[in-house]
């Protein structure tokens, strides 16, 4: 009897695990994905309970207390430990005690490439209280002196006459030009005993945390807001994906970026884990350098991953202990080929804007998708992908005003609904700037939500597949490049009367190169060394757009706005579009005619842009 019951009772469970296979194939991997997001809000509900926050630089301390001797830091063959950071970045915040003005509250501008000290003066400037606004290194003049309003010396020295009176400006190299005072001199000077925690002691997550720049459809930079809890919810990202304090982790992405910064760095933080920081990415030192350090993780772009397939094919190339990559933006064919190539590492590809409220985490592998949903998710993150117009540049809305939701398998423009539990917190300084990232009354009157900018595809078992930008902004080399930006510094040419940039498809490349329509002003011949010179002095170099169109006349829409989707469709062939074409040239140091013998070379990928 008890033998019939036990082969029953194993018989039902073997056809309830068949049937949960069958029917819900990826039940296991959303239920500990969701319970990972119930321990995270669970662990800062706790601490908010408490009424002293524990934050991204509290968990840093408590590593440098419990664990000073480990490595936090590897940087070109130099060992940071956890004990070395704590006291120079204790340092850094004991020099602006002692000889400046700063107090807490106060925002403080960074701009450094990737190096420890870009760390040690983040981390400094966070015990004091300050809030941190992460520079663009890569950025010239105008986006710049905008920045600082709202070090690479050699760029600063550019813009130090226009700055207010009321800003200071502190460097780290050897030597400073006039009207820089020197940091690095002074750190030698103080003390680097514990700063009073009393400084930077925080009772609120929604408090300013970092000002991280982030290129959109206005134009010039705008400084999304980070809060403490934008913080800690960015550093649990590393965790949430299996990542332990015995990984190591190789971050090659800038620093400025959120991904860098948040998942990176702090993600460490989170872990207590060590990171092989790397000034900047280097497709041909990567892999000797995953072995040399024994890099259990990295972080990538798609642009990185692809980098990387491109490089000649040597032996051992899987003899690794990588085991997981962790990034955005890798194209499923370049996936495969990673995969092929370099061996069985578990990709593992998320979404997220720096200054959004809704993040997707692939955790079940699924090649090609930037995420999963399910009901369970939906409890947690209220989001639609909605009907767009192209044409317009718009939502579509019905008659009574509201917008609807598309089918499966349909592109759909992302949004995502702000509330207490997912709010956002909008950018610094001009209000308009958060607002028009808002869409308000949605699918009821007074509903509000974000706009991500984004068009996704949710396919029939739930995956969301990243589509396109929209609007003004399109990306290229991991970067987001605003269309108007790029326009404002060609207008100010005097030969241009009006050009019109857009971002156009080229083959065996991540995102959209920057191309620009042109109208020349009447009588005013085109100088093709003076466009050269002038997008190389005023944009950082992937926002330079690769080709130009000499048009007569530039279509818009009936509210006057420049028409892109024709632009972008015709893209760069010499074959379909009649008028003048360009190529920049940077050994000419100008454009040059785009030939069919040139637009096949890139075609082919023999000229690499």
């Amino acid at each position: 009897m008890l033998l019939s019951w036990l082969t029953g009772l194993g018989a039902g469970m073997v056809l309830l695990h068949f049937l949960q296979k069958l029917l819900f194939p990826y039940f296991w991997d959303d239920f500990w994905y969701l319970m990972k997001v119930v321990q995270c809000g669970m662990r800062i509900k706790t601490s908010s309970r408490k009424g002293e926050l524990v934050t991204v630089l509290d968990k840093f301390l408590s590593h440098a207390k419990k664990q000073p001797q480990k490595p936090f830091i590897i940087y070109e063959g130099d060992i940071y430990t956890y004990e070395d950071v704590d006291k120079r970045s204790s340092r850094v915040a004991h020099v602006f005690l002692n000889h400046s003005t700063l107090k807490r509250g106060d925002t403080v501008a960074l701009l450094m490439t990737n190096e420890p000290d870009f760390v040690h003066v983040w981390f400094g400037l966070a015990k004091l209280g300050c809030v941190v606004a992460f520079l663009n290194s890569n950025i010239r003049a105008n986006s710049l002196l905008h920045c600082i309003r709202s070090y690479l010396l050699e760029t600063l020295e550019e813009i130090l006459p226009s700055l207010p009176e009321d800003i200071s400006v502190w460097g780290m190299k050897d030597s400073v030009p006039g009207g820089v005072i020197s940091l690095k001199e002074k750190l030698s000077t103080v003390s680097d005993k514990p700063v009073p925690r009393i400084h930077h002691v925080t009772t609120n997550f929604k408090s300013p945390f970092l000002y991280i720049f982030t290129s959109g459809t206005t134009g010039l930079p705008k400084a999304a807001v980070i809060t403490q809890l934008q913080a800690l919810k960015g550093s649990v990202g590393l965790w949430a994906f299996g990542c332990t304090t015995d990984d190591i982790i190789y971050i090659t992405l800038p620093l400025y970026h959120s991904s860098g910064a948040l998942l990176g760095i702090a993600g460490c933080v989170e872990l207590g884990a060590t990171c092989v920081l790397k000034k900047k990415f280097s497709a041909s030192q990567f892999w000797n350098d995953c072995k040399k350090h024994n890099v259990t993780v990295f972080q990538y772009i798609g642009e990185l991953c692809r980098y990387l397939c491109k490089q000649p094919k040597k032996e051992g190339e899987k003899d690794h202990q990588v085991r997981l990559a962790i990034g955005n933006g890798i194209r499923s064919d370049v996936w495969r080929e990673f995969l092929d190539r370099f061996g069985n590492i578990k990709m593992c590809e998320l979404y997220g804007a720096t200054e959004g409220n809704i993040c997707f985490m692939n955790h079940t592998g699924k090649i090609g998708a930037v995420g999963r949903t399910n009901l369970f998710y939906k409890l947690f993150f209220t989001f639609d992908l909605i009907k767009y117009d192209f044409q317009k540049d718009e939502p579509i809305r019905n008659e009574q005003g509201w917008c609807s939701r598309v089918k499966k398998g349909e592109p759909g423009l992302l949004i995502s609904r702000v509330n207490e539990k997912n709010p956002f917190f909008g950018y610094a300084g001009n209000k308009k700037h958060t607002e028009k990232k808002l869409l308000c009354d949605v699918f009821k009157k007074g509903d509000v939500y974000f706009n991500t900018g984004d068009l996704m595809v949710q396919d029939q078992e739930n995956f969301l597949y990243f589509w396109d930008r929209i609007g003004d902004t399109f990306r290229w080399k991991g970067e987001n490049i605003a269309t108007t930006e790029v326009a404002d510094v060609l207008g100010m040419l005097d030969f241009v009367q009006e050009s019109n940039v857009y971002g156009v498809a080229v083959p065996e490349c991540e995102g959209k190169t920057g191309m620009a329509s042109i109208i020349l002003k009447p009588n005013k011949p085109l100088d093709l060394e003076k466009v050269y010179e002038q997008v190389v002095t005023f944009l950082p170099a992937y926002a330079c757009p690769r080709f130009l169109r000499i048009q007569k006349k530039m279509e818009t829409t009936g509210t006057f706005k420049q028409k892109k989707l024709q632009l972008v469709e015709e893209g760069f062939s010499p074959l379909k579009i009649s008028d003048p074409l360009y190529l920049m040239d940077n050994l000419k140091k100008s454009y040059v005619p785009l030939t069919k013998k040139l637009y096949d070379q890139i075609m082919l990928g023999e000229i690499k842009l």
